[in-house]
C-alpha cells in the first residue's frame, strides 16, 4: 500500500477510473485539484513530474487549446511549456502522481502496476479523454 498524491481535474472520467484502480489495489489517495494548485509558486515542482519525458508528452492532448491548434506542444522548449502550463493548468497531462518523492505524469497502466501495483487490470484506455468530441467537457 502506498500513499499517492493524485493531481486531477475534478470531474474527469478517466481520473475517476484511475483513482478507482488505485483504491481497489489498496492505495491511499490524497487528491489535489490540478487546476487550482498554485503552480506559479512552484514551477520547479511541476517540472519534476515530467522527469525525462519529451516536452511534447507533458501536454494534455485533449486540452481545447491543443486540439484547436492554438498551442503546438511539439514546438516548445521546457521553459515555454512550463510557462504555458502555469498559466493554463488544463494543458497539463493528467494525472500527476507522487509517492515518497517519486513523481510521474500520466497513467500508463502497466507502468503504474510496476511502480505501485494495481492488481486489477482494466483493459481500458485510461489516458485518452472519452469526451474528445466535446471540447466543452475539458474546460475548467
Amino acid at each position: 500500500m502506498a500513499i499517492v498524491h493524485f493531481y486531477e481535474k475534478p470531474g474527469c472520467l478517466n481520473n475517476t477510473r484511475q483513482k478507482q484502480l488505485l483504491n481497489a489495489a489498496g492505495h491511499v489517495l490524497v487528491v489535489h485539484d490540478l487546476l487550482q494548485h498554485p503552480w506559479a509558486k512552484q514551477p520547479d515542482l511541476l517540472r519534476a513530474f515530467f522527469g525525462e519525458m519529451p516536452v511534447a508528452e507533458w501536454f494534455n492532448r485533449s486540452a481545447p487549446a491543443v486540439k484547436q491548434g492554438l498551442i503546438d506542444p511539439d514546438s516548445l522548449d521546457e521553459a515555454q511549456a512550463i510557462a504555458l502550463m502555469v498559466g493554463q493548468p488544463l494543458l497539463i497531462r493528467r494525472p500527476l502522481m507522487e509517492v515518497d518523492g517519486t513523481r510521474v505524469c500520466g497513467f500508463d497502466e502497466a507502468q503504474v502496476d510496476r511502480w505501485l501495483g494495481l492488481k486489477i487490470p482494466s483493459g481500458k484506455d485510461l489516458e485518452t479523454c472519452p469526451r474528445q468530441a466535446h471540447a466543452e467537457a475539458c474546460k475548467p
